[in-house]
């Protein structure tokens, strides 16, 4: 019980009010951000000194209506399920303490969405609060190189692929000596699941001078760690300028550059 007294100014009164009750309600539920195939927990927890009858959870995703009612928990039923089972949903609160946490187990594309808790108390009512599940998916990788022949047309070189990733990857290339010499074109793809697929393509004028070159494909993202992907330019190139390297009074050496590695064949007249 707490005494609050109340001044008005009008009639120069002091008003004292001897029972007055102040009741605080708080509800606790926070966004939670999952990897695809882990197990998310769904916290909701009330302080307050009301009573409860019964914990709500409703969902609004894809594929099902708004505000779908997929489970309740009550005191002496415990757990149960609305319309379709879902076991992969595990009670881990505790009703007495009116916590209503949830273990959520392999989670999928299609479980993302808004996740509402709702406590029946009385007398204040039907607190709630709303909780946004995000799924995260790590890109599958891959760097594929080219093999073109010298010549003075652009034509790809390599192209490193970060595929069905949600959100989608960053894309970038560490050219090393190439620098300035080749370019990036970058095209994305994005799916009806929600993931998307980014190409990132080196194009460049194949020169000899470019066999070899390390360059190096950085893919990051909030779903994985940094990863790098490398790989050398290869061009193929026929054999330049022949020299002939005598060794010894017996021996003769013929040196050639060339990609793939030349055939060389002695002839004599």
């Amino acid at each position: 019980m707490y005494k609050l007294s109340v001044f008005n100014p009008d009639f120069g009164q002091i008003f004292v009010l001897k029972s007055c009750f102040i009741l605080f309600t708080a509800v606790q539920v926070g966004d939670v951000v999952m990897m695809l195939g882990s197990s998310a927990i769904l916290p909701c927890h009330i302080s307050t000194n009301d009573h409860l009858s019964q914990i709500t959870w409703q969902r609004t995703i894809k594929g099902k209506a708004p505000d779908d009612v997929f489970l309740i928990i009550q005191p002496k039923i415990g757990l149960k399920y609305r319309n379709e089972k879902d076991f992969r949903f595990e009670f881990i609160g505790n009703f007495n303490d009116k916590n209503g946490t949830l273990k959520f187990s392999n989670v999928t594309l299609k479980d993302e969405g808004s996740y509402t808790c709702i406590f029946s108390l009385f007398p204040s009512g039907t607190p709630s609060k709303n909780s946004q599940l995000v799924i995260l998916v790590p890109s599958i990788t891959n760097l594929m190189d080219y093999t073109p022949l010298e010549g003075n047309e652009e034509v790809p070189l390599a192209t490193c692929t970060a595929a069905a990733s949600k959100p989608k990857a960053d894309v970038r290339w560490i050219k090393g000596s190439l620098e300035g010499k080749v370019r990036e074109e970058l095209k994305e793809t994005r799916h009806a699941n929600g993931t998307t697929t980014t190409w990132s393509t080196l194009l460049g004028k194949p020169g000899r001078e470019m066999n070899g070159q390390l360059v190096q494909c950085v893919i990051s993202s909030e779903a994985t760690n940094e990863e790098i992907l490398e790989t050398n330019i290869q061009v193929q190139y026929p054999p330049g300028k022949v020299n002939i390297v005598q060794r010894s009074e017996v021996s003769y050496e013929c040196e050639t550059e060339a990609n793939p590695k030349a055939t060389v064949i002695w002839t004599r007249y």
